[in-house]
This record gives C-alpha cells, structure tokens and sequence, in this order.
C-alpha cells in the first residue's frame, strides 16, 4: 500500500466525513478499494478501524456544538457489535463479487435517499 496516498485518503475522507457527517463504508472502502488497489473485504476490513478515531474526533467536537445525543448513540454502540460479529463471518463467506454489489447496492440507495430529501419541498422528506 501506498502510505502516502493513504494518508492523503485519510486525510481527505476525514474532512469530508466532517463536512457531511459521514464516513467509515461510505468514504474509505471506495477509497481504498478504487485509489489504493486493496480487495473489496480488506478494504471494508480496514474501513471498521479506521472509523474508530473518525469517530471518536467527530462526536467529541459534534458535542462541544450540542448536537450530540449520547444515549442514542451509547444504545446503537453496544448493540451493533453483535451485528457487526455476524456481518464479519457472512463477508468471509460469500464471493467478493458479491460484497462489491451489496456495497454499490448500498450506495445507490443511500444516494437516492439523500437525493429525495433534498428534493422534497421543505419541511418535508
């Protein structure tokens, strides 16, 4: 890997994600997976770690603002580790191909969520 381009992934991904609030799935693994060469479960693989100090840095400074909502993210933070177990051993388990197209999936879905609310007239979506 090309740590110099990682580290500008990282850097670039991070200022994204902070813009928009997003990041980890949506940022990294088509980084690492486009920019950097890596496989699609090795690019989601490193994608779960690299969420960590994203995530940590962008809830600290979101609650320095007084948008944080601690006890709903507590809750879906100790119950997602049970999800993420059983998501680790079916992306082990399928073919590549098929990561890459639930992940594309994915995407499109999301984009077009996003799309439609900020489409829809305001007060509505």
């Amino acid at each position: 890997m090309d740590y110099a381009l990682a580290a500008l992934v990282g850097f670039a991904a991070g200022a994204v994600g902070g813009v928009l609030g997003v990041g980890g799935g949506i940022l990294f693994v088509p980084a690492l997976s486009l920019l950097l060469g890596e496989p699609q479960l090795r690019a989601e693989a490193t994608s779960l770690l690299a969420i960590v100090p994203v995530a940590l840095v962008g809830a600290w400074r979101q609650r320095g603002y007084g948008n944080l909502r601690v006890r709903d993210g507590l809750l879906i933070g100790l119950l997602s580790p049970a999800g993420v177990a059983i998501g680790v051993v079916v992306s082990n388990a399928v073919p590549e191909r098929a990561l890459e197209l639930g992940f594309a999936a994915l995407l499109l879905l999301v984009a077009a969520q996003l799309a439609r609310r900020a489409l829809a007239p305001p007060g509505r979506g």
